[in-house]
């Protein structure tokens, strides 16, 4: 393995095509693809301030790092990538990437981050401005995560989220096939349009969430007040601690709650709509 320490790079493709590679201490500054179609490199405490930095890249393996404003979309079309210990700062970060593996990592703006990428893995990490996080992305496992951003989570198939908050509005809509476990979600509008997503031990908040979803399960979850005109044209199965502010026009399945506050069935409801909705 060739070993690279304390190297400042500038320009175009400074180490392209380069296998076998141990970058320590380097600098990428001004300039375009400096580590591009190679494979097996590591990199360690190095610094990131030259645009699209690793492209192309089999297997990587990059701690304590810092990707700063100008190394925007940084890591594109690779796999097999482990990043641990790094600060993010620059947006448009992982996208159509296989096999991301990501260990306390903050993002501060991650506009963009971990769009149509597949066998995803994000760990205690903290993602700020994340608007559209994993967009249209596949086989997703996130555990201890605090994001702020919305629309997270939209189009993904094959998602499971655990111990993390998310501040995110629309989060999870059109995603499938998802599991939900001792999470807080704030945020308006939760999950429309989802298929077979199912939230245990969660905390919700945000006004009329759960809607137009088919294959809702929800276990030992508590709502929020705010969490008005719920389940909307949803094939719903709901066991909710506490109470529930408004239920809105479901079609199928059963809601129960210690309290509900008010049942709206009105002139708009679905053809056959037989959903149970009771106090326990």
């Amino acid at each position: 393995m060739t070993v690279i320490e304390n190297q400042i790079y500038e320009g175009e493709r400074p180490l392209f095509f380069k296998n076998d590679l141990k970058l320590e201490h380097i600098k990428v500054l001004n300039g375009e693809s400096a580590i591009k179609e190679g494979s097996n490199i590591t990199c360690n405490d190095s610094y990131f301030n030259g645009k699209y930095p690793f492209w192309h890249i089999q297997k990587a393996l990059i701690t304590n790092c810092t990707f700063d404003t100008n190394a925007r979309a940084a890591i594109w079309y690779s796999s097999d990538l482990s990043m641990s210990n790094c600060k993010i700062i620059a947006p448009k970060m992982f996208r159509r990437c296989v096999g991301v593996f990501l260990d306390k990592v903050e993002f501060t703006d991650a506009q963009e981050t971990l769009w149509d990428c597949k066998n995803i893995s994000v760990d205690n990490s903290k993602i700020v401005n994340g608007d559209y996080l994993l967009q249209n992305s596949l086989n997703i496992k996130v555990n201890n995560l605090d994001l702020q951003g919305n629309y997270a989570f939209q189009n993904c198939t094959n998602v499971t989220v655990s111990n993390c908050t998310l501040n995110s509005k629309d989060a999870f809509w059109e995603a499938k096939n998802v599991v939900v476990d001792n999470c807080t979600l704030d945020g308006e509008y939760l999950a429309w349009h989802s298929e077979n997503v199912i939230f245990r031990n969660c905390k919700i908040k945000g006004t009329q969430p759960l809607c137009y979803a088919k294959g809702l399960i929800l276990e030992n979850c508590s709502f929020d007040e705010d969490c008005d005109l719920a389940f909307e044209y949803s094939d719903v199965k709901a066991n909710i601690n506490g109470a529930i502010t408004s239920v809105k026009n479901p079609i199928t399945g059963y809601i129960r709650a210690q309290k509900i506050k008010q049942i709206i069935l009105d002139e708009y409801q679905r053809v056959g709509s037989n959903c149970v909705i009771e106090e326990i």
